[in-house]
């Protein structure tokens, strides 16, 4: 099988969390998302970030978040915010949704998912539902966290604002999060490793429907892999992290000079071979020192450094932190969830 370096990522950055809200809407209305950096204490504490994606399953309205066009969606339609960004559904383009200090958000945190909400000339509590075949737009919210740190290319190559017109869905997305949305409700038993796999399998559809759908002229991350001489170099370097790779090296496994590869690369990617093989060097240790009990030595020969002290100064350049004391410090985060 080929190797795929945007399945590699996608494991590496930890993809999880099934937050939904099952929201109803009728005539004017217009609801406001918090940016990642607020969410993320509020749904998912620990988490470094939260993009947030919505179905429409009835009816319709806008999308808008500040410096982008409003997106008109229609019913069966996706729209996911990657980077986080705070963001306005409304019935019409333009709205704003009216203030809210009630942080709600944080007070139903721990409460039974999904929450109804109710938008109707005005906020209603959680919990004050409309039912769906009397409200004129329904809509499920879903929230997935995810690493930053210490190397996600994948979130920046996204656009602030992932359409996915109903045409251009995977038929099995709308049964499947509606389904999603009732394994919540019954609280059965295993319901939440099954919400979880569902909005991983939305996000990831959504990353490979737009990585399918990007012109010839893009450039990102996500057309690095599909380059030719790009998308091959990034593959051996996530194929194999531990290996002696110099630029000439990897010019001559790739078909490319030395010169052309390093400026083909910077212009994709936006960063040289050599340094995108530091970072995902990086990310492949903080996996290992996250998940496993192997100790620092190993994990520097296992990522190519033959010395510890090596590997624990690239280490600390990249992350903030020496390894060892990143480890102490995830291993507290989790235990403290």
């Amino acid at each position: 099988m080929k190797h795929d370096p945007l399945s590699d990522v996608l494991s590496s950055v930890r993809l999880h969390g099934a937050i939904f809200y099952y929201v109803s809407f009728g005539q004017d209305w217009a609801a406001e998302t918090p940016p990642s950096s607020q969410l993320a204490e509020a749904l998912m504490p620990g988490t470094e970030h939260v993009l947030a994606y919505h179905l429409i399953a009835k009816g319709g309205g806008w999308a808008a978040t500040d410096g982008e066009h409003p997106v008109r969606l229609n019913s069966g339609d996706i729209i996911m915010f990657p980077r986080g960004d705070r963001h306005v559904l409304s019935s019409a383009p333009g709205m704003h949704a009216q203030p809210d200090d009630d942080n709600w958000h944080f007070t139903t945190r721990n409460d039974p998912k999904p929450i109804a909400l109710a938008y109707h000339q005005g906020v209603l509590r959680p919990g004050s539902s409309e039912p769906a075949d009397e409200a004129e737009t329904v809509i499920i919210c879903g929230f997935i966290g995810c690493d930053l740190r210490p190397f996600n290319p994948l979130i920046a190559a996204l656009p602030r604002i992932l359409h996915l017109a109903a045409n251009s869905v995977g038929s099995w997305v709308a049964p499947v999060l509606d389904q999603a949305v009732s394994e919540s409700r019954q609280s059965r038993a295993g319901s939440a490793a099954v919400l979880e796999r569902v909005s991983e399998m939305v996000f990831v559809d959504a990353a490979r429907r737009y990585l399918e759908s990007l012109p010839a002229d893009a450039s990102g991350w996500l057309a690095g892999l599909r380059d030719r001489h790009v998308g091959k170099a990034i593959d051996l370097l996530h194929a194999q992290p531990a290996e002696t790779w110099t630029i000439d090296r990897l010019g001559r496994q790739v078909g490319l000079s030395r010169s052309a590869l390093h400026e083909r690369f910077v212009e994709l990617v936006g960063q040289p071979p050599m340094q995108y093989l530091t970072n995902w060097r990086m990310q492949r240790a903080a996996c290992l020192l996250r998940e496993g009990s192997a100790n620092v030595a190993t994990i520097a020969l296992e990522v190519g450094y033959d010395s510890e002290a090596a590997f624990a100064r690239a280490f600390k350049r990249t992350v903030g932190t020496p390894p060892a004391a990143w480890r102490r410090t995830q291993n507290a985060s989790r235990q403290a969830r």
